[in-house]
């Protein structure tokens, strides 16, 4: 999820000395690997069985979104700016598979280990909208959304340390005014739909593909009407060292984040999430410093969480699987490098990490939890959250220049 767009004279000299062009960190891909290693082995010894698991599916995701480039963030913004959709249907196609796949497993409540699989469903309400309009906001800002500040941390992308640690911040803020914005703010009743409407899964997997189609149709009509740039050919390695090296195709990889999202459903039970374990992780530290986190209304009746292992947790777990598989993924393409911090991005970092924490927190997850794993789950809130991110993304199309960030304009051509 690149925080700029470069012109095309630029681009072709960036594409080619960063994209599966350059030889193997292959000290770093060892270093990771052995990194992987030792972290599933003390899981399997000191965790649940599943938690290694976990960490394989973690390491998998990561690797994917970092080889595609696979964003949540740049595809708001492309068709927000310039009205290039291609991105956007891509998560169309993700959200089509994923459905397709989350159809059977919700209506039989079927996992690997016995337990019964559950969805992400959550009410929508002013909680929601606000919150997911700030999370578009701060993701713009902050350079990427939670699985993208992931896999530019895990790529070595040095402003994303910034983003992340406010993401953590701003979760725990949110965590603190749990109970103003869920007790005290206006909401409807979880809607499902499958369950709240009569469809069955059957039914809401149907009109789910129509709904999909729909948008994929509207994002055409965009291109036809402005004719935005396309995104950019970018050279890569051919036959199967495509796995390891150089970029994969944003439709390939939708297809394998939908079926990893699905896997980790049948394991864990719930489908992929981010940002709780952000929540944790600050929550601890802010226990950690006195605060009684544990009278926290986003803490009660789970205390034993904030008393536990964050390798206990399995969306940590994910996530630390997350930052890993995008590490081996930038090392194997020789990429891994520490970026450039300016006062400009390093702000906006700050503010973009705040704003997505807190909004989080008050959506019902993020561009993960809500809006790929709700409408995977055929709740409604997943498509109220796309819709307030993306007209969060269009407000911050007028806030990044004031941090020196820039925006698509029409001639630019996108990488």
């Amino acid at each position: 999820m690149s925080s700029y767009v470069q012109p095309v004279s630029e681009q072709q000299s960036v594409v080619k000395q960063t994209l599966g062009l350059k030889r193997p960190q292959l000290n770093l891909v060892t270093v990771g690997l052995i990194a992987s290693i030792l972290l599933a082995i003390y899981l399997l010894f000191t965790q649940h069985f599943v938690q290694p698991i976990l960490l394989i599916i973690g390491i998998l995701l990561g690797y994917t979104l970092f080889h595609a480039r696979f964003g949540f963030t740049s595809a708001f913004r492309r068709l927000a700016s310039v009205g290039n959709g291609q991105a956007v249907r891509a998560h169309m196609l993700m959200l089509a598979v994923a459905v397709t796949f989350f159809a059977p497993i919700l209506a039989t409540g079927f996992t690997f280990f016995g337990g019964e699989a559950t969805g992400n469903i959550s009410p929508v309400g002013v909680s929601l909208i606000i919150g997911a309009f700030m999370f578009g906001i701060g993701m713009q800002l902050g350079g990427g959304c939670a699985s993208g500040t992931l896999y530019a941390v895990g790529g070595g992308r040095s402003v994303m340390f910034i983003t992340l640690l406010f993401f953590i911040i701003g979760s725990t803020i949110g965590a603190a005014h749990f109970n103003f914005w869920m007790k005290d703010m206006p909401a409807f009743e979880p809607f499902s739909l499958a369950t709240s409407t009569g469809l069955g899964y059957g039914g809401a997997w149907v009109v789910s593909l129509i709904i999909f189609a729909v948008i994929a149709l509207i994002t055409v009509l965009i291109e036809k009407k402005k004719n935005p740039p396309k995104l950019a050919d970018v050279p890569s390695e051919r036959g199967w060292k495509r796995i390891f090296r150089g970029s994969w195709p944003l439709f390939a990889a939708a297809i394998v984040l939908a079926v990893l999202n699905a896997i980790t459903l049948l394991v864990r039970e719930t489908p992929w999430g981010v940002t709780y374990a952000f929540t944790l992780w600050g929550s601890k530290a802010a226990q950690f410093l006195g605060f009684d986190v544990e009278s926290w209304g986003f803490w009660q009746g789970d205390t034993a969480a904030l008393n536990a292992s964050i390798f206990a947790d399995t969306t940590s777990v994910l996530n630390f699987g997350v930052i890993l598989g995008a590490f081996l993924a930038s090392a194997a393409g020789g990429l891994f490098k520490f970026s450039k911090i300016t006062k400009g991005n390093a702000l906006a970092s700050v503010i973009g990490g705040l704003m997505m924490g807190y909004g989080a927190r008050l959506a019902f997850g993020c561009n993960i939890g809500a809006y790929f794993s709700g409408i995977a789950s055929f709740s409604a809130h997943g498509y109220i959250w796309g819709i307030m991110a993306l007209g969060g993304t269009f407000l911050a199309l007028y806030l990044r220049p004031l941090f020196g960030l820039s925006v698509p304009k029409q001639n630019d051509s996108f990488c």
